[in-house]
């Protein structure tokens, strides 16, 4: 059917509520409208779905999450691991509960248990609840940091991963094959209660959570000493970050932890933000006020599902707050792991940091450093998830830490997706041990910078929205992959990576050797100086991204050079 048919069917159907009817018919002369809503089904993409909330098929709504679950369904069906059940959590948008519901009970109707937490929780505690209850999968519904007219479904596996190659292309080929809504099935959750298909969970999860992030900390004494002098503001943006973040912090004996006001309690509308990521600087205006105010030593965010933290240092010397990008808090933490596991002993003689592709090549000068194995991925964490299933079943490495660039992180294997909750314990362990060695955070990480090396990044988003605007991305990508700069900025590009076709080609030599990664649409230079640049189509967002980095010979010249970069590569990329 075309669009217009689209429309026509759900406007006329009786499948669908009068609800949805009564919204459609609201537009029914507004013709681009009705494109946009039903030109093509919503994206079913490697990690689910994710899009504007309300009626149609390109749209978030009871009845696009019915038919992924069916399709979800099918695929639990044909592995014949139904009888291990679903695990589903959903955090504070706009429809979240309804969908996380809508979700579990086509599972039932399916004869699927689903287990579903009795109120919002962070993305993490997801995945730490399906790996603790041995269920076959999970769903979390969230939008993550998108802006409030967005909804989202993320499927995990029993690894506790967002799902990775086969498997999400053969859910994805399951989805794509429910063509008639009518085919989903669903029952009343009456009726799912009463044969213990409809399960919900909560306290008892919370308490394993709590206690597997407390096995991270390295120096509780530490901790133990500056409670009394050190200071914290949070902020959980609306989110599911409130209780938990408070509850570790707590039961670690931070004692001087304040909350913003404003932005405590879940609101779906996000009232005092333009956009709920802590990639914003304007999201911190309302912490940065409290945190004059209580001459706070740290700030810190967390997104609406808590799986990203951003953060603030106090610069002792100006008495401003200072900026950390994720590049810059994730590198915090992982130095202070390896150091002082290092010290203590308690560093695997096998250890392993794994870092995305697009993250800073700090790390690299890191790991170096303390012996550390360096292993690199795909952008997503559902990819460092993967590997430390693999170290797992291969025994080769042991897991110390992942991130990635975009704010994420996660120490310990409790979770197989970045965890702001267990990230904001260790950053406030890291500001712990600054405090007692009478330095800031903001010391710290220029310390760090001075011993490793001045690395620096930078990204540049295009946002090309509809179908004219899907062409152009993939023009954009065409250009690039067929006609590769050989410079940027003056500076040489020595080696080209088009991971679609699992090359790496030399340009000084021309010999080709594969890329050794996951087909996945990215192209990435490497550039003398230790500098880089790599475009991405976003995969759940109507975006490019041009990563980049250099590496400079203080932070003045790293912020000089990262500056003209990155006028060059947009200029050279958008050209």
């Amino acid at each position: 059917m075309n669009y217009k048919e689209q429309y026509r069917y759900w406007c006329e159907d009786d499948y669908f509520d009068d609800a949805t009817k009564k919204e459609l018919l609201a537009i029914k002369d507004d013709d681009a409208q009705i494109q946009d809503r039903f030109y093509k089904d919503l994206e079913f993409g490697t990690g689910g779905l994710r899009g504007v909330i309300g009626a149609g098929t390109n749209r978030m709504n009871i009845y696009t999450v019915r038919r992924a679950t069916q399709g979800l369904a099918n695929y639990i069906t044909k592995m014949n691991a139904k009888d291990k059940g679903v695990a589903i959590a959903y955090d504070s948008r706009y429809m979240s509960p309804q969908f996380a519901d809508e979700a579990a009970l086509c599972l039932n109707a399916n004869g699927i248990k689903a287990y579903v937490f009795e109120s919002l929780r962070p993305t993490p505690e997801l995945s730490f609840a399906l790996r603790t209850l041995g269920c076959t999968a999970g769903i979390v519904v969230t939008a993550s940091h998108n802006p409030p007219e967005y909804n989202g479904y993320k499927v995990y596996w029993e690894d506790g991963a967002q799902i990775t190659s086969p498997r999400d292309t053969d859910i994805i080929g399951e989805v794509l094959a429910v063509t008639d809504y009518n085919d989903v099935l669903t029952m009343a959750k009456e009726e799912a209660i009463a044969k213990h298909l409809y399960n919900v969970i909560g306290k008892e999860i919370d308490d394993k959570y709590m206690a597997e992030l407390k096995k991270q900390i390295i120096h509780p004494e530490i901790i133990e000493a500056v409670a009394d002098s050190i200071k914290i503001v949070y902020t959980p943006f609306h989110g599911t970050g409130n209780v938990p973040v408070r509850r570790i912090l707590s039961e670690l004996g931070f004692k001087h932890v304040y909350v913003v006001p404003e932005q405590e309690l879940p609101d779906p509308k996000f009232t005092t933000l333009e956009y709920p990521n802590p990639e914003d600087p304007k999201a911190f205006t309302l912490a940065l006020k409290l945190a004059k105010e209580k001459d706070a030593d740290i700030v810190l965010a967390t997104d609406p599902d808590a799986d990203r933290l951003g953060i603030y240092a106090k610069d002792a010397a100006t008495g401003e707050y200072i900026p950390f990008t994720g590049n810059m808090s994730g590198m915090l933490i992982a130095e202070y792991i390896l150091r002082e596991r290092k010290a203590a002993g308690t560093l695997p003689a096998n250890a392993a940091l794994i870092k995305t592709i697009v993250t800073t090549n700090l790390a690299d000068a890191i790991t170096k450093a303390y012996d550390v194995k360096l292993i690199e991925v795909l952008t997503g964490f559902k990819y460092i998830g993967e590997q430390i299933k693999l170290f797992e079943q291969n025994h080769d490495y042991e897991y110390v830490f992942g991130l990635e660039e975009s704010y994420g992180c996660l120490a310990g294997t409790h979770a197989r997706d970045k965890d702001a909750v267990v990230a904001v314990m260790c950053l406030c362990e890291v500001a712990a041990w600054c405090k007692h060695n009478g330095i800031t955070v903001w010391d710290q990480m220029q310390k760090i910078y001075r011993q490793f090396g001045f690395y620096m990044e930078g990204i540049h988003t295009i946002t090309l929205k509809g179908i004219d605007g899907a062409q152009q991305i993939k023009d954009m990508m065409d250009k690039l992959r067929a006609n590769p700069p050989k410079e940027f900025d003056g500076l040489k590009v020595e080696k080209f990576r088009d991971y679609t076709k699992n090359t790496i080609t030399d340009l000084a030599t021309g010999e080709v050797t594969p890329a050794g990664l996951p087909n996945s649409n990215v192209l990435y230079f490497d550039i003398e100086n230790d500098s880089w640049c790599c475009a991405r189509p976003s995969g759940t967002e109507p975006k490019i991204k041009f990563y980049m980095g250099i590496k400079g010979r203080d932070m003045e010249d790293a912020k000089a050079k990262l500056e003209s970069f990155k006028a060059a590569v947009v200029k050279e990329l958008e050209g």
